[in-house]
């Protein structure tokens, strides 16, 4: 059985529609005498034989059918091809809408009315007539039940691609938003750390021979900055592997840490003062990170373009629905107030900010210096995409 059903859905539907009108043909010649033969054949194949083309023009083999079987009726012939009528109606029904199924349907019984009529026995019209109109609604139920579920099926069809479609945009999506993460990420580190080994080995070199005690240490701080790289570098890759162990063993850069970032920015030369107010513990990992990248990246910022002897302070003010952070220098302005900065770190610091509601402000102070500030929502809904 399943070999047969698979090949019969290998045959074209036309053969398959072609099989009624093959039958009622050979019901036609087998049944009736040669006498009337020409004729019942003739009505038969004109009744029958549009039936091939169902599929392709539903109305015009049923305008055809219904012509025939009206032609069949004035001539006053019973034929058992009939039944074609009803096979037209369900196509019908199947591939058009419901006005069409309508009209016919009516047509269909309008029909029947007059073969029973015309043909039923005295006293037993209404049996014939209930029977037949069963069977027209029968037909046209079967055909809109079939042209509703192919439309169910269809709809199912588009939904399941649009969403495909979705969830591919979405993929696409995070695997955007990650690649920037990480590239803000490793800017932030390889800047702020070269910055700070660069300013370490100018000090080296220039201490070597008259303090070679303060060159060495240097450069051991050299060798500090360089693995204190490497390791959030392979935390924040290593993120990206759930077979990396550093990513667990290495918790996220915080508040916490901002007094170890201004030691080692007191080390490369740029004096840094850190003064945290309110309780951090409550504030979250990431929302800390930020904080930690914010301050780190300015800091960097202001040893890469001041000169030696400038200071800076960090204020971190914490709330419970907010983190504020200002960090200011005593550097002087930049030599072009107001040009649009080259690289990628103010911009970074910008899209840190936003991601917790915060607009960040990068100026000069009026008196000299530089400040930059911000405030960060905890409860705002960038805080969840963070």
């Amino acid at each position: 059985m399943r070999a047969a059903r698979r090949w019969g859905h290998r045959l074209p539907p036309v053969v398959w529609d072609s099989l009624l009108p093959a039958l009622l043909l050979l019901h036609i010649m087998t049944t009736h005498a040669p006498q009337e033969l020409p004729v019942a054949l003739t009505l038969t194949a004109a009744i029958a034989l549009p039936l091939v083309w169902r599929r392709r023009a539903p109305l015009t083999t049923f305008g055809a059918v219904a012509a025939a079987a009206f032609v069949q009726w004035l001539m006053d012939v019973q034929l058992p091809a009939d039944i074609a009528l009803l096979v037209a109606l369900y196509t019908v029904a199947a591939h058009s809408g419901r006005r069409g199924t309508l009209v016919a349907g009516a047509i269909v019984e309008s029909g029947a009315l007059l073969a029973c009529l015309r043909w039923a026995t005295e006293g037993a019209f209404l049996t014939p007539f209930v029977a037949v109109t069963a069977m027209v609604v029968a037909a046209a139920v079967l055909g809109a039940n079939v042209r509703t579920t192919r439309a169910y099926l269809a709809a199912l069809e588009e939904r399941a691609a649009r969403l495909e479609q979705q969830q591919d945009q979405q993929a696409r999506l995070a695997v955007a938003e990650e690649r920037t993460r990480i590239t803000r990420e490793m800017h932030d580190i390889v800047t702020h750390n070269l910055s700070v080994m660069v300013a370490l080995t100018d000090a080296a070199v220039y201490a070597q021979h008259r303090s070679p005690a303060k060159a060495t240490t240097a450069m051991l701080q050299i060798s500090e900055t360089g693995r204190q790289a490497l390791t959030d570098m392979r935390r924040s890759l290593g993120i990206l592997r759930t077979d990396e162990p550093d990513a667990e063993r290495h918790p996220l850069p915080g508040i916490a840490q901002l007094a170890a970032l201004a030691d080692q920015m007191c080390a490369a030369g740029l004096s840094t003062r850190v003064e945290v107010q309110g309780g951090h513990t409550h504030i979250p990992a990431t929302a800390q990170l930020t904080v930690y990248r914010l301050v780190q990246e300015a800091l960097t910022n202001t040893l890469k373009h001041t000169p030696i002897g400038t200071h800076a302070r960090v204020r971190v003010l914490c709330s419970a629905e907010t983190v504020t952070v200002e960090v200011t220098d005593s550097g002087p302005h930049p030599p072009l107030p107001g040009a649009t900065p080259s690289g990628h770190g103010i911009p970074g610091m910008r899209e840190r900010a936003a991601s917790y509601g915060g607009t960040l402000q990068a100026e000069p102070l009026p008196g000299g210096g530089w400040r930059v500030r911000t405030r960060l929502d905890l409860g705002s809904s960038g805080a969840a995409s963070a």
